[in-house]
């Protein structure tokens, strides 16, 4: 027979107080004119029974029942942003909360589904997590139900967590020309993306970032090769075409590191060293980065930090601040080489 579960009226009886005041001992309630030994014997009480507060009773006591919704669009399914949700998870304990999760895998009526079930358990909030950042439609909620996006955007006015892509953009061209380049060619211009927010609510201005340190710079870029696959095998055509160009660059900006990853083999075809020949720069900082051969130097889309800021703006929410761009660090390995006649 299974032992009985340790009650409220358990604890106040060994620690030899009334239940009520125990509950505020347990509760951390400020302000009450218990002594400390009464404070000690009711958390050794606690101890000794090992009990355990019924979530069930809290949450109908305060209004809350400290769990947060995370709703994915194909987060958890991907190993590129399981970062992502290691963030959401770890400040959500931190906050002593749990996260329930539904995996929606970019279906609407699946997502709807999702949202139903997690306000029948009265979440505190919902957190939509999007593995592609992009514009969204996001279901009808009670007024007084928190939501956040999570690497998207929406028309609807609720708070959002994005990179900061511009900034990032701006970094990445800057690299290059701090470090002496002016032959610039750049892979994976995907115009869909960056003029389209239901395709991407962030290329765009990774673009505007790009283009605004080139054009200070005076730089014209020496190709803008089109690709809408951000794949090795669409990197490594990239290049090729560059390379068959009237002019060497020597520096390549690649969209992401996949099509970095094709740009090196491209290169080491052609018999072409990075950097000594030709410096490779990117974004995202996915594990093949650290991997390739010299490490790839390119700009981090901080997954975990997002997962971090977006429990920390559903649980305290301001209204002076709706939307946060989370900064995206540059991770600078060997893929750049400082050119001596600048």
């Amino acid at each position: 027979m299974a032992a009985k579960r340790a009650t409220l009226a358990d604890v106040a009886a060994r620690a030899g107080l009334s239940p009520t005041a125990a509950s505020l001992v347990l509760n951390d309630v400020p302000g009450t004119r218990l002594s400390a030994e009464a404070v000690k014997r009711v958390h050794e009480a606690a101890l000794e029974l090992n009990y355990r507060p019924n979530p069930a009773a809290r949450s109908l006591r305060v209004g809350k029942t400290r769990t947060i919704g995370f709703i994915s669009d194909e987060v958890t399914v991907t190993r590129f942003a399981s970062a992502m949700i290691r963030g959401v998870l770890d400040t959500a304990e931190q906050a002593d909360h749990t996260v329930l999760i539904a995996e929606t895998g970019n279906d609407l009526r699946s997502e709807r589904t999702a949202l139903r079930s997690m306000l029948d358990r009265r979440t505190d909030g919902v957190i939509f997590g999007l593995m592609g950042a992009k514009e969204i439609d996001v279901p009808e909620t009670p007024p007084d139900t928190r939501v956040v996006i999570l690497n998207g955007s929406s028309t609807t006015g609720v708070s959002t967590i994005l990179p900061d892509e511009y900034t990032a953009g701006r970094a990445i061209a800057s690299l290059l020309i701090d470090n002496g380049h002016r032959k610039i060619a750049l892979i994976g211009d995907y115009r869909e993306a960056i003029e389209n927010p239901r395709v991407s609510t962030t290329v765009g201005h990774r673009f505007a970032g790009l283009d605004a340190s080139l054009d200070e710079a005076g730089i014209k870029l020496l190709a803008r090769v089109p690709s809408e696959l951000w794949e090795p095998s669409e990197g490594y055509a990239a290049t090729m075409q560059v390379l068959d160009g009237p002019e060497l660059p020597t520096a390549i900006i690649c969209l992401n590191d996949r099509l970095a990853f094709g740009a090196y083999q491209a290169l080491q075809e052609r018999g072409l060293r990075i950097p000594d020949d030709v410096s490779v720069v990117s974004f995202d900082d996915e594990e093949i980065a650290a991997y390739l051969r010299p490490g790839l130097t390119t700009a981090k889309i901080p997954y975990e930090e997002m997962g971090r800021q977006a429990v920390e703006l559903l649980l305290a929410p301001s209204k002076d601040e709706l939307h946060r761009l989370v900064p995206m660090p540059i991770i600078e390995r060997d893929s750049v080489r400082t050119l001596e006649n600048r």
